[in-house]
């Protein structure tokens, strides 16, 4: 298993990842809006055989904590095809968002999904709850990177334009 950069000639094999992936082509089309727009800061893909079988994206939010600006990430989607789910190919990509993530200075990112299988990686219902978000609910999660961050009694978070044109 190769985890790597999307490289140009990914984008039909991402497509199809995330399409078949999820029950509609919606977090297809959004990485393809991400990328469009600019907004795929982080873009992965696992790679077996020469063949993509699980893809990351990683895009820019507009947050704010107290009042003061965060500089956050939002996490998604993420994507494995259904024969290679459950073969720990989205952790190793979610891990490697993470480190990455970590490695440039960011100070938080947020996801939406199922909080049983995020929790292993730090993120938390907890710390999304303070901000207000159209997704805000029980997917909504947060995982702080800067550990010395204090923890905002109030925020908003916005994820990039494309997630708000689906």
């Amino acid at each position: 298993m190769l985890l790597r950069p999307e490289q140009s000639g990914d984008e039909k094999p991402i497509f199809a990842v995330n399409a078949a992936a999820f029950a509609t082509d919606a977090e297809a089309r959004l990485v393809d809006m991400l990328r469009s727009d600019g907004d795929l800061f982080f873009s992965h893909v696992a790679e077996e055989k020469d063949h993509i079988v699980g893809h990351i994206g990683l895009s820019p939010m507009d947050v704010t904590a107290n009042d003061q600006p965060i500089k956050a990430l939002g996490l998604g989607p993420v994507a494995v095809t259904p024969k290679r789910q459950h073969d720990g190919i989205g952790s190793q990509l979610v891990r490697a968002a993470i480190n990455w993530a970590k490695t440039q200075d960011w100070q938080l990112i947020i996801l939406l999904g199922n909080p049983h299988y995020y929790s292993r990686f730090g993120f938390s219902v907890a710390d999304a709850e303070p901000f207000v978000s159209p997704f805000a609910g029980p997917y909504f999660q947060a995982l702080w990177l800067d550990e010395t961050a204090q923890k905002p009694q109030s925020g908003r978070a916005e994820y990039a334009p494309a997630f708000g044109r689906l």
